[in-house]
This record gives C-alpha cells, sequence and structure tokens, in this order.
C-alpha cells in the first residue's frame, strides 16, 4: 500500500510511542517498521489498517503529502534538562499539525500581519519597554494576552499536553511567529507562558540552537516586565508581603501571587526575607499547585472567530478534521477546545466571491 513514510513516523511521535513500541503493538517487526518510515518498504493493506487504528489517524492521513514541521533548533522549549526526548517530540509532532491547520486557514482567510518587533542586543526590561511602545500599551495592565499577540500577528495554538515538563514553544516560520500554551497549566501560568514566548521572539529570534537556562531567565524577565511595567508595579501594587494584600492587588495585572511577589522582589519591594515568607504561606495554604482567587482561562479570538464563519457556511468541526485528514481530537487540541459557534465582529462574512473573509482582532 502506497503512503506517505514522514506521516507514519509523524503520527508514531505524535503517540509517543517508539519503533519498538509501535512494531509490537501492530505485530510487525522493529525492522520492518523502519522499512515503512523511510520508504524502503510498503506496508500491506492489513498492516496499515492495523497502524492507523493504533494511531487513531485515519488512514487517509498516511496517504497525504509531506507536512511541514517546525524548525526544530529553533523553537523553544523550557526544562530542556527534564524534558524527554518523547514529550519533546510529541510536542513538535502536534505543531506539525498545527501548522497544516494554520496553513488550510490561511487559505481562507485574511490573517493579522505579523507587528513583532525583533530586537538585537537588548535586556529584558528595555525589550518589553520597548514592545508596550511600539503596541501603544503604555503603562496600563494587559488586556487578553493572546488576544493582544494575535492582534500582532502571532499565531497561537493550543498543547493538550498533560506534562508538566512542558509549558509552552514558539519559533518563527517565513517571517511569522507561532505560540503554543499548554492549556494544562492554571489560566494565570498561561498567561505568563504567553509572554515568556514573545520575549523569546522579540529577544531570541536570531538563535537557530537550543535555548539554554540563559535565554530562558531572560524570557521570564521579559514576561514580567511586560505584565507588569516598572511604574505601574511601584505606584499600585502593595507594601510589604501581606499575602492577602498579595491576592487582592494580582487581579490588577491578571498574574499569579507568585508572579507579583517576583515583580516586586526585582523592583527592590520586597526584600529577599519577604519574598520567601510568600512562598511558605502560599505553601502553607495549600496554593503550591493551585492559585488562590484564580481569574479565567484566555483563549484565541481568531479561532473562535475562524469558526463562527466556518459555522455560518455550514461546516462543521468534523468536516474540517476530514479536510485535514487528522482526528477530531487533535484539532481540538489545537484550538483551545473551542466550538463551532458564530462570533460577533469575528470577521468579514459578507465577502464577495473569491475573497477571503477578513479577520481582525480588537
Amino acid at each position: 500500500m502506497v503512503i506517505t513514510p514522514s506521516r507514519l513516523e509523524l503520527a508514531r511521535r505524535r503517540n509517543g510511542l517508539t519503533k519498538n513500541d509501535l512494531a509490537r503493538l501492530v505485530g510487525v517487526s522493529t525492522r520492518a517498521l523502519l522499512a515503512y518510515e523511510t520508504g524502503e518498504r510498503r506496508p500491506s493493506a492489513e498492516t496499515m489498517g492495523k497502524m492507523a487504528e493504533v494511531l487513531g489517524f485515519p488512514e487517509a492521513f498516511f496517504r497525504g503529502p509531506d507536512l511541514e514541521g517546525p524548525p526544530v533548533d529553533a523553537a523553544s522549549f523550557r526544562a530542556l534538562s527534564r524534558l524527554t526526548a518523547g514529550q519533546r517530540d510529541r510536542a513538535l509532532a502536534a505543531g506539525t499539525l498545527a501548522l497544516a491547520l494554520s496553513d488550510w486557514i490561511e487559505s481562507r482567510f485574511e490573517l493579522p500581519q505579523p507587528s513583532v518587533p525583533r530586537l538585537r542586543s537588548v535586556d529584558p526590561e528595555t525589550a518589553a519597554e520597548y514592545v508596550r511602545a511600539e503596541w501603544s500599551l503604555a503603562e496600563r495592565p494587559l488586556g487578553n494576552s493572546i488576544h493582544m499577540l494575535e492582534a500582532h500577528g502571532v499565531r497561537v495554538f493550543s498543547l493538550a499536553e498533560e506534562n508538566a515538563e512542558i509549558d509552552a514553544y514558539s519559533f518563527w516560520r517565513s517571517g511569522v511567529p507561532y505560540v503554543f500554551l499548554n492549556t494544562q497549566k492554571t489560566a494565570e501560568h498561561g498567561r505568563m507562558d504567553a509572554a515568556h514566548e514573545l520575549g523569546h521572539l522579540v529577544m531570541h529570534w536570531r538563535h537557530e540552537t537550543p535555548r539554554g537556562r540563559e535565554y530562558e531567565r531572560e524570557a521570564e524577565a521579559f514576561a514580567s516586565a511586560f505584565l507588569m511595567p516598572r511604574s505601574s508595579i511601584t505606584a499600585a501594587a502593595p507594601r510589604g508581603a501581606n499575602l492577602d494584600g498579595l491576592i487582592k492587588a494580582k487581579r490588577r495585572w491578571n498574574v499569579s501571587a507568585a508572579a507579583l511577589a517576583y515583580r516586586m522582589h526585582v523592583l527592590g519591594m520586597l526584600s529577599d526575607w519577604q519574598y520567601r515568607m510568600v512562598f511558605v504561606e502560599l505553601a502553607r495554604r495549600g496554593f503550591s499547585r493551585s492559585e488562590p482567587n484564580p481569574i479565567q482561562r484566555e483563549t484565541s479570538h481568531v479561532l473562535g472567530a475562524v469558526l463562527g464563519v466556518l459555522r455560518d457556511e455550514g461546516m462543521t468541526k468534523q468536516a474540517i478534521a476530514q479536510e485535514l485528514q487528522v482526528p477530531e481530537s487533535e484539532l481540538d487540541g489545537l484550538i483551545f477546545g473551542l466550538v463551532l459557534m458564530g462570533l460577533e465582529g469575528g470577521g468579514n462574512r459578507s465577502g464577495r466571491d473569491g475573497e477571503r473573509p477578513d479577520l481582525r482582532v480588537v
């Protein structure tokens, strides 16, 4: 049976399986599976059916053209030392499916053009101030972080990875920035991740090798400064390390209590001892893995608007998955679990024949 070998490898990686794993589950030798993935041999129709069943992808998926994946060396990952190759491959495989979805969307809709600055040799605080100035944000608290990124041309997708080691990742592709956010984290964590990945896109775009701890610290500092501008914090943050005060104040910037304490510590508003005591008190109250006074989770406006237009045109989510030849569950995992529903102001739905709807993020 004729298949596209790279798609077999992609589906295997997306399932987190090694060649040995898949060969055992299908009932073939590892050597035979390797030959299928390199294109040296073709699987029989029966074997292909078994592989499709095990991998959870429709057989049509394996007959499609090669898919472009994320630039592996340019994708930023947190916690590289703790991330296994399988975990990384699984997340990158999701990115490959997202790029196929992104291309499918852009063939039908006009999306916002990228306007993310790419800076050279600047410190994180200056970079955050520069981006805020370029985007006319002044010092005010930031609204929905995903909407803000999308308004400036960042393509944002979700990752439904039940893996504590994967927070998010990002990369540039043909002049377009992409960000992937793990939806299994708290809403505050996801918001900080979005700003963190923006920091990578702004400061580390020239680096095409895996990013080390230094770059992660820079992105972390950028995110903190971007979400919590210096003058805004010094003017409105509470004085001292009273946790109740921090929990109340954090909603002004929609960040975690720990993130607010970190920013205050960096700006000299909390001593080392006060900063440590914030975390002691958070743990004592049972907030080591959850967030007090939590905010609502942010999702994509662009993807919601796209789905709204498609719904109005009579297209179901199942039909989209069939066009992309992927399981509907994989589609759900990339679009924040959004449903097809009409959204007011989602886009121009009265476009002339042959024109793509113009989606604007406001």
